[in-house]
């Protein structure tokens, strides 16, 4: 049995603002916060088809496949297909075209997991395929990247209108501790 190495999971995360953090040169890359404007790419995977049970005259069963379930779920696949190719994390999958499987296979579990059927071991496997391209905060990092904050938005959303009635006396605070 192996001990020891690398595993992903393990250990604190790596803070881009430690020490240790600066001598290994261990920095993280910015995604915009405005999110992914580019072509979003065909779905990758090929529709998947949804069974239902089915009984015949004689008492027979059998797996057909229901044509309008399946139609609704690579619709469903679409809709998130499209969202996810919105977030910033999207900007960093555009540069790395071999990570478009896995981000496929993340919808696909997603859509799984929003039905009945879902088993504990898909909400598992969405969970791990949500850090591996980066839509939770440990997968960011485990990734290297962090979403940039927009701080003209930010200010322009604290900002506090001036009082125009009231006059200074409104305006002003006691301070304790003066006097």
């Amino acid at each position: 049995m192996t001990s020891g190495g690398y595993r992903t999971q393990s250990g604190p995360k790596p803070n881009p603002n430690s020490g240790r953090s600066e001598r290994r040169n261990f920095t993280l890359t910015s995604l915009p916060s405005e999110g992914y404007t580019g072509k979003v790419p065909a779905f990758p995977l090929m529709e998947r088809p949804v069974l239902v049970m089915s009984f015949d005259d004689q008492g027979g069963k059998k797996m057909v496949t229901d044509e309008e379930l399946t139609e609704d779920v690579a619709d469903r696949e679409q809709e998130l297909w499209e969202w996810a190719w919105s977030t910033p994390q999207a900007c960093a999958w555009s540069l790395e075209p071999w990570r478009w499987q896995t981000v496929a296979m993340w919808v696909r579990t997603f859509v799984i997991c929003e039905g009945h059927e879902a088993k504990a071991a898909d909400k598992g496997a969405l969970l791990r395929l949500q850090d591996q391209i980066g839509l939770s905060p440990a997968g960011l990092i485990a990734n290297g990247w962090a979403i940039a904050r927009d701080e003209l938005a930010e200010k322009s959303a604290t900002k506090k209108p001036i009082a125009s009635s009231g006059g200074s006396r409104s305006r002003m605070q006691v301070v304790p501790g003066v006097g």
